[in-house]
Order: C-alpha cells, then sequence, then structure tokens
C-alpha cells in the first residue's frame, strides 16, 4: 500500500471511513435512543413486547453481518456491501417514520438488513487501509471509534428535541438524512479507500497459513466472541432499562433519552485517558494483554450495575433517585467500553485467517447481536423484579459467565504471539 504521507501517518482512508461510521452510528443510534419510548408511548406495547422486539431488532442488526461479511468476501465486494446498506438503512429510516405498525415491522428490517451489508465490512476496511503498516492498527482502530462514539453522543440531544418539538415522525425519518451524508462521504471520497477494498492474495500479500493454524485463530477468536456477548447483554440496557429507569425513577426533567448521551461522551473524553493509562504501563513492562483488557471491561460494567442495584435499593425501587447514579454508571460502562470495544475489533482483523476477515468481523457483530437479543430478553423482568434485583441479577450473570472464560487467557495470549 502507497502511504498518504509517509509510513509512520495513518492513511487518508482512515478519515473517509471515520466520517462514513459517525453518521452511519448517528443514525442508528437516533433511531435506537426513542425505539422503546415509542414502543411503549406510541404503540402501547408493554414492556416485555417491547423488549422481545427491542432484543431481536438489536440481533438482526448486529447477527446479520455475518452474512453481511460473507456477502462481501464471495461475491459483492467490500465498497459495493457498503453502497448497499446504506441504501437499505437511509430507506428504513424514511419508512420508520411512517407512524403505523406495518411500516413499523417493515422500516426494522430494512434497518437490520442494511447494517449487516454495511457495519462489518466498513470495519474490514479499516483495518484492511493498515495491511503495510500493521504497528499502527490499534491506533487506527482507537481513531475510528471515536467517529461511532461522537456519531452516538450527538444523536440522543439532536432526537430528543426532534421528538418533543415535531413527534415521532420528524425525529425517526431525520436519521435517513445522516444515511445520506454517509454515504455522500463515501462514494465521493471513495478513491482514498480503493486499494484497501481490494481483497488480500493469502499467497502473494500476507503470510500462508496452515489449516491448524486457522482452526487455533478461529477457535480463539470465538472466546473474544464470548466475552464480547456478555458485555454487549449489559451494554445495551442502555437504551431499554436505563431508559425506563430515567423516566420513572430518576428526579430531574430531561428527556429520558438524553442520559445516553453520557456515554459515548465518556469514552470521547475518557480514551486519551485509558490510551495513556496503557503506555504508562507499558514502558513499566506491566500493561495488561488484550484479552486482560477486554475483562477489564466486562468488570467495569459489573461495578456499574452494581452501583444501580445499590441506587434502587435506597430509593430507586419505589420513588426517584438523583440522576448522578445513573451518569456515574453511564461513564463507568464507558471506560469499560474503551477497554473492550476497539481492541476486540483490532484483535478480530489481526487474528482472522485471511480469507475469512470478512465472515470473522461479521461473527464479531454478531456477538453483538446475541447480547443485544439476550438484553432485550432479560429485560421482560424489568416490571418483574424490584430495579435493584434487576440490576444484581445483571451483575450475576456478568460475573458467571466471565470467570470461565478469564480461563482462555493464556490460550488467547499464546494465540496473539503467533500472529
Amino acid at each position: 500500500m502507497t502511504s498518504d504521507g509517509g509510513r509512520a501517518s495513518h492513511p487518508t482512508g482512515l478519515y473517509v471511513l471515520f466520517f462514513t461510521e459517525l453518521w452511519e452510528r448517528y443514525s442508528f443510534y437516533s433511531m435506537v435512543a426513542i425505539l422503546i419510548l415509542y414502543m411503549n408511548e406510541a404503540l402501547h406495547f408493554d414492556v416485555a413486547r417491547a423488549g422481545r422486539i427491542y432484543g431481536l431488532y438489536t440481533a438482526g442488526v448486529y447477527i446479520f453481518p455475518v452474512v453481511g461479511g460473507l456477502l462481501a468476501d464471495r461475491a459483492l465486494g467490500f465498497n459495493r456491501a457498503v453502497i448497499i446498506g446504506g441504501v437499505l438503512m437511509m430507506f428504513g429510516h424514511l419508512v420508520l417514520g411512517v407512524e403505523t405498525l406495518p411500516f413499523f415491522y417493515t422500516g426494522l428490517i430494512l434497518l437490520a438488513c442494511g447494517s449487516g451489508l454495511l457495519k462489518p465490512n466498513v470495519s474490514t476496511l479499516v483495518g484492511n487501509l493498515y495491511r503495510n503498516r500493521p504497528e499502527l492498527r490499534d491506533q487506527g482502530f482507537n481513531i475510528y471509534y471515536m467517529g461511532v462514539n461522537i456519531g452516538a453522543f450527538v444523536s440522543p440531544i439532536t432526537v430528543s428535541w426532534l421528538r418533543t418539538q415535531y413527534g415521532w415522525s420528524v425525529a425517526f425519518m431525520s436519521a435517513a438524512v445522516a444515511m445520506v451524508l454517509s454515504l455522500l462521504v463515501f462514494t465521493v471520497f471513495n478513491r482514498h479507500v480503493a486499494e484497501a477494498a481490494v481483497k488480500a492474495d493469502e499467497k502473494s500479500v500476507e503470510t500462508p497459513m496452515t489449516p491448524a493454524e486457522a482452526r487455533s485463530r478461529v477457535i480463539t477468536l470465538l472466546a473474544i466472541f464470548g466475552i464480547s456477548l456478555v458485555f454487549w447483554l449489559a451494554f445495551y440496557q442502555i437504551f431499554f432499562t436505563f431508559t425506563l429507569w430515567a423516566r420513572d425513577s430518576t428526579s430531574g426533567t430531561w428527556p429520558p433519552e438524553r442520559y445516553q448521551t453520557f456515554e459515548p461522551l465518556g469514552v470521547i473524553l475518557l480514551s486519551p485517558v485509558l490510551v495513556a493509562v496503557w503506555a504508562w504501563l507499558q514502558k513499566r513492562h506491566a500493561e495488561p494483554s488484550t484479552p486482560v483488557k477486554m475483562l477489564i471491561g466486562v468488570v467495569l460494567v459489573a461495578a456499574a450495575f452494581g452501583a444501580l442495584g445499590y441506587a434502587g435499593r435506597i430509593g430507586g425501587d419505589t420513588g426517584r433517585v438523583s440522576p448522578a447514579w445513573l451518569i456515574a454508571a453511564n461513564l463507568t460502562i464507558a471506560v469499560g467500553e474503551i477497554a473492550l470495544s476497539p481492541m476486540g475489533m483490532s484483535l478480530v482483523n489481526r487474528l482472522s485467517p485471511p480469507r475469512l476477515r470478512g465472515q470473522m468481523m461479521g461473527g464479531w457483530f454478531a456477538s453483538l447481536g446475541l447480547g443485544g437479543f439476550l438484553s432485550g430478553y432479560i429485560g421482560r423482568f424489568w416490571d418483574l423484579l424490584p430495579h435493584s434485583q434487576f440490576f444484581f441479577m445483571v451483575v450475576a450473570i456478568l460475573v458467571a459467565t466471565a470467570v470461565p472464560l478469564s480461563l482462555m487467557t493464556p490460550q488467547i495470549k499464546r494465540t496473539i504471539a503467533r500472529s
């Protein structure tokens, strides 16, 4: 690959993909920010039904990338997959803005299919930009991930204002504008990612890999996907039970979806801090390995839910408590996300056998999808248990799953050392 300014610099294509994903994530998070409220208040779904639909939709958004990655690897190529996915998402947001039940379900299906084509292939392109500068890959994914979180930060603020001023339809359809901007960035500046969109020839570009090594890497990635799944099971409560907690159990006058801004804001503000901490530890030969960082992310999320469980015990179960509890929980989850998500994407790109890279990136997003589905499934207990017990139940799930997965850490570290 020809450098856009020297081997030590990041390629221009990274910033094209940064803004492509920023607007795509804006569209996604603006819609999901109000989805539970729309189902509960406008469609009059009870919490259990809303949770099932929320879980199935989130699962579709992140499981369809398995198919999207396969289609890109075998038929469409990365560029066409991203463009087709973006167009489907744009129409999905427009259809969702028609406030009838058939259009509601059709819009969700279009959005899930479009995301399945766009998300894994944009992420794969990011990794492919660093074929000749692998030492910068982790940094590149961190920069790219900032685009994700800028979109996630701005969207709840904007969509809550549109919802309160103009209603549900305008709020939902505004996300289509974001997808137009995403597609424009990707197509107008596509020359900067054209080389990354060319599939690697395993024999000539990358070191040949034995079938045994390929199997070992796939098994290792399955363990990574397991760590990811339990993290996202808890994370996606931000858009479900956290929103209901904000509406019903938090004092203040803010629209409930606006509290969702604190998690991506935490990622934006605290990412440089955590990167500096890792660098400080690295100089002292004490930096945690990538799988350990991911497990730290799970522990931090468990701590956030434990704090909300305590807040429920001291008043939130039956009345209202300070919004500081919810804000602190979101910020703690943000640190956990920094430790887990960008490192996980980079690791998938690094360890995947070259001919399976699109599918393995799809597998990463499938772990998000299964986590999202389970988040909707366990959310049905929100109205059946005191809120404190619900939050402590999530803590128990995180701990019970993370402990056995931590036993896989030595195997993961050995595989990374061979890559």
